[in-house]
Formats: C-alpha cells, structure tokens, sequence
C-alpha cells in the first residue's frame, strides 16, 4: 500500500470559535491545505502551476465527513491525505485528521475532485502523466504489494 502524505498545520486563534475548538469549516480548509502540499510534495506538481500554467483545475464537487474529537489552539493538525481512486474526469481523495500533541482523532473525511479545463469549467480527463503519478498512490487489494 502507498505510503500516506501527512501535512502538519498549526491551530490558529482564528481558526477556533467561541468554545475554543476548531470551527467545524476549518476541517474543510485544512484538507485542501494538504491536498495542495500533496501535489507539491508527492507528486512534484504545484497546484497554482497545474491551474494557473496547465489550465487545470481540480473544484471539490463532493465532501463527508465525520468528526470524533475536538482540536484546540495551540495544537497542531496532522492531516492525512490518500488517492481512494482515480477515474476519467474525478479523483477521490480520503483524510484523517489527528491531534499533533495527542494523536487522537478529529475528523475522517472524504471528498470527490473533478477534473476541469480552466477555460471552460467543464470536466476533461485527467492528464498523463498526472493520472500515472496518481493511480500509482492508490491502495491495491489486501495483501497486494
């Protein structure tokens, strides 16, 4: 199985709300945070040079997730981030969010990008060889190697 990208994001004042916890939109914003590291780091594709020179963008077109427990200023986010399955047009991306100071759990998510051409924001397959470096990190069957 690839190895996951992990992306460590500090909890900001401004990212927690009258309770002193993160605000549950953060968690949305922190996964794209790390979905961009990802493609910086893992794939060695910068995401505004994807948009902004290769006209391709990536627009969330799904999102789910569940929450288990809280994070607090002064803690840091370790968001996970796994390719789940590439297809024609849309790429389905899983994260798991951990306390940097406990490890515990705080959010598992789930969301669906669509390929689309930045021109006329309509769906376009995934190109090569973005598609090769992404179907490459995505988990084969138990016990495959």
């Amino acid at each position: 199985m690839p190895a996951a990208f992990v992306y460590e994001i500090p909890v900001r004042f401004g990212d927690v709300d009258r309770a002193g916890i993160v605000y549950y939109p953060r968690f949305l914003h922190y996964f794209h945070v790390a979905f961009e590291e990802f493609f910086k780091t893992a794939l060695g594709k910068p995401y505004p040079e994807m948009v902004d020179r290769d006209r391709l963008g990536m627009p969330t077109v799904h999102v789910d997730v569940d929450f288990a427990s809280p994070l607090a200023y002064g803690d840091s986010a370790l968001v996970e981030v796994r390719v789940r399955s590439v297809g024609r047009t849309s790429i389905e991306w899983d994260y798991e969010v951990r306390s940097g100071l406990s490890g515990a759990l705080s959010a598992r998510g789930r969301t669906v990008t669509a390929a689309v051409d930045m021109e006329t924001f309509r769906p376009t397959p995934v190109p090569e060889p973005l598609r090769s470096k992404l179907l490459a990190r995505v988990p084969g069957p138990p016990g495959a190697s």
